[in-house]
């Protein structure tokens, strides 16, 4: 027994392997390096199912299948919903994704890969008064998320930048929101229900709901003097630093390095950017000092925030972007379970009072 599932194996998987000593990820057998910032959304969704998802479309025209259902989407579901706009971005987009038939079919996954893209840029117009935009069926997923957030076309720097993200973190090994969409799979109750699983799984400030904070962190701090007496004293009030150490790596996560490649291709303000690199030098050091038994080395949500940022999502939705990366994991760990056909029961350990026996 193992509180947490530490170390416990739960799956074999083809999908990716998380390797925290050396600071290695590999998905479908390609490395984090070969695949940010070289590879699309449409690409990486096409990697990653393949063989569990016979009748997707092919390569070649998997982005139009996509345009296609971002387009159903919009017209079935955004134009008809009522998701009040007081709930905050992610309950909006879980309630809107609780719309969509469940499946277990091609449709029912070209759905899903393009439900965060139009339900996160609508979600966000709404909160803010405006009225949400139309997909571009002719335009990749990134740069049609863009769109559709804010009005423009993007540039290729700027649609780039969110492929690598999205490529970036779309699988890591058995985590929390991966876990509970293969337990759902292994229901049979179909994607929907095991992708709103990996949608609550990922609200959670312990997995994707921390990115939000880290902006927070920089705001507050304001300037590169000022990080170390800044995270000296909320360490002192026991408050945790945003976007430093991983339950797995035990070095610096090869996903914060990736985003912050990401970053500099962009061309975002460089200032923010001197101010992220202080704070992190400054945590790092700090860290190091005072928790020298413990290794607490940069994460994929310190960049995260950085990069979101600087194209244009509010910190409040950038658990929103996340699951539109992830779901891609998500769908082929469902697929992967189900094809499997094993459902997944855990025993437990009863630690409770017995009854009295009878006299």
């Amino acid at each position: 027994m193992s509180d947490g599932l530490e170390d416990v194996v739960a799956a074999h998987t083809v999908l990716s392997e998380v390797d925290g000593a050396a600071g290695r990820l590999v998905m479908r057998g390609h490395s984090l390096y070969e695949l940010a910032g070289h590879t699309s959304f449409e690409e990486m969704a096409a990697l990653m199912l393949d063989g569990f998802v016979p009748d997707l479309p092919a390569m070649k025209d998997l982005a139009a299948a996509l345009g296609a259902a971002r387009q159903e989407l919009f017209e079935t579901v955004v134009q008809k919903a009522v998701v009040p706009v007081t709930h905050g971005p992610v309950e909006m987009i879980r309630a809107m994704t609780a719309l969509i038939p469940d499946g277990e079919d091609a449709g029912t996954v070209l759905r899903l890969l393009a439900a965060p893209a139009v339900f996160t840029a609508a979600s966000l117009r709404l909160r803010q008064g405006l009225a949400p935009i139309a997909p571009d069926s002719s335009l990749s997923q990134a740069a049609d998320t863009l769109r559709m957030l804010t009005g423009k076309a993007p540039t290729k720097q700027q649609a780039a930048a969110l492929d690598t993200y999205l490529v970036t973190v779309a699988d890591h090994g058995l985590n929390a929101s991966t876990f509970a969409s293969r337990v759902v799979a292994s229901t049979r109750a179909g994607l929907v229900s095991a992708v709103l699983a990996g949608i609550g799984a990922l609200k959670g400030p312990l997995h994707g709901g921390a990115p939000g904070p880290v902006i927070e962190m920089l705001d507050a701090i304001g300037a590169p003097g000022n990080a170390r007496s800044w995270l000296e004293n909320a360490l002192d009030r026991g408050d945790r630093l945003m976007g430093f150490g991983h339950r797995i790596y035990r070095v610096r996560d090869p996903r914060a390095d990736a985003l912050k490649g990401a970053i500099r291709r962009l061309g975002a303000d460089s200032g923010r950017l001197a101010l992220a690199e202080a704070v992190e030098q400054a945590a790092l050091a700090i860290l190091r000092e005072r928790k020298p038994n413990r290794t607490l080395e940069t994460n994929v949500e310190f960049y995260t925030a950085l990069l979101l940022e600087a194209l244009g999502f509010t910190p409040d939705s950038f658990t929103c972007v996340f699951a539109l990366g992830r779901t891609t994991g998500w769908l082929a760990h469902a697929k992967e379970q189900i094809a499997g056909g094993r459902l997944i029961r855990p025993q437990s350990v009863y630690v409770g009072p017995q009854p009295r026996q009878a006299a």
